[in-house]
């Protein structure tokens, strides 16, 4: 009997922002800035904190499981069948913050919500953008 291999994939985006990690923080963890960029939710910045987004396809329901204010935040990320994590950190640079984004446990055989989570992160950060350049 031959074992088959199974292939975890995660999607990463790094980005580097002319802002302080601080500012960028405000926009991943208050829950009326979130939802100009991602989507609604009842987010708190609390570690075990249970929370959904919210969209007009349906909802992903999340938990806190890491937080360390101005550089780490960790989520689950569980829609439709998928059970996965998201982390975000974030980390000062000589012009202001680079922000890496894994949402990992993508398993082979769920192509489509990897693609879908490619496509959809990139949206989400370049949404992200106008946020961040009109918050003091």
């Amino acid at each position: 009997m031959t074992e088959v291999a199974t292939q975890i994939r995660s999607v990463v985006i790094e980005r580097e922002f002319p802002y302080p990690p601080e500012k960028i923080w405000r926009a991943l963890t208050q829950p009326h800035l979130i939802a100009e960029w991602l989507m609604k939710n009842d987010f708190q910045a609390e570690l075990g904190h249970a929370f959904e987004f919210r969209g007009d396809w349906g909802a992903v329901s999340c938990k806190v499981l890491e937080i360390e204010p101005n550089r780490t935040l960790t989520y689950s990320w569980s829609a439709h069948g998928l059970e996965s994590v998201v982390t975000w950190t974030l980390a000062p640079s000589a012009t202001g913050a680079s922000l890496r984004m894994e949402h990992s446990g993508f398993q082979d055989d769920q192509d489509q919500f990897y693609q879908g989570a490619k496509t959809g992160w990139a949206h989400f950060l370049a949404s992200l953008d106008p946020v961040l350049a009109r918050l003091d």
